[in-house]
């Protein structure tokens, strides 16, 4: 967690409702959801099938729109945001990692990255030497040269986390792309994002505990609320669902 006096907020939910469906026929998805990020956190949510954690995650990444409540990124209500202003904002403020990863196969890793950065106007030096930073640091230089359907799922997802990064988003969205990787590379890649982009917040739809147990904060989700916040440890301690998580996983190994 960060010290008290350097925590700048960057997300805010303020009792936030989702419902689907019409009169008669209403599912509550997100019942009164709120809680607050702080700026480079790493946040994971967790819970069961139909919990409704990637219906939270969608309207934080304005994919879907709230029914009630509001949503506040870096100061700014997003719940109010519409059209041309609302695509500029997704556009500069937020970045998303799906688990299909959106390359495309007839480009090369390097030409994956390059494209986001060629929309934004950015010259072709400045494009290398952006590439070849993050390449280092995310251990990909050996797959630029390659096209997407000759790399592994791990290959892919750096090369799509790197032209992620690249943008400068401020807030990384994670839907549930990692859990095809296996255990040791998804913690590693958590562990990596955590210490070498520490000013970049991370919001992690998580299956597996040990994957994301270094995490700042966890946030459990049952029938639509929060049921529990907290650490690794300190949930092992106050959560009924973490602890049953937790439980069945270790039985699993």
């Amino acid at each position: 967690m960060k010290e008290e006096n350097n925590m700048e907020k960057i997300l805010e939910l303020i009792n936030v409702e989702k419902y689907y469906g019409s009169k008669g026929n209403i599912t509550k998805a997100l019942d009164k959801v709120s809680f607050e990020v702080e700026k480079g956190e790493l946040i994971s949510i967790m819970g069961a099938s139909g919990s409704g954690k990637t219906t939270l995650l969608n309207c934080i990444s304005t994919i879907d729109r709230v029914t009630s409540g509001r949503i506040i990124i870096g100061g700014e209500d997003i719940t109010s945001l519409r059209g041309s202003r609302l695509n500029a904002f997704r556009r500069e403020k937020l970045g998303f990692i799906f688990q299909d990863f959106n390359l495309l196969d007839t480009l090369t890793g390097y030409e994956n990255i390059a494209l986001a950065l060629s929309i934004q106007n950015v010259g072709a030096r400045e494009i290398e030497k952006r590439i070849m930073e993050i390449a280092d640091t995310l251990n990909i230089k050996d797959v630029l040269k390659k096209n997407t359907y000759q790399m592994s799922g791990g290959q892919k997802q750096r090369v799509a986390i790197s032209r992620t990064i690249l943008k400068h988003a401020e807030i990384i969205i994670f839907d549930d792309a990692t859990s095809a990787l296996d255990l040791k590379t998804e913690a590693n890649l958590y562990s990596m994002l955590k210490n070498a982009y520490p000013d970049t917040t991370k919001i992690i739809i998580a299956q597996r505990i040990a994957s994301v147990k270094d995490a700042d904060r966890i946030v459990i989700l049952d029938d639509g609320h929060i049921s529990a916040v907290g650490t690794h440890d300190e949930l092992l301690k106050n959560s009924a669902i973490y602890q049953d998580i937790y439980n069945s996983q270790l039985n699993k190994k």
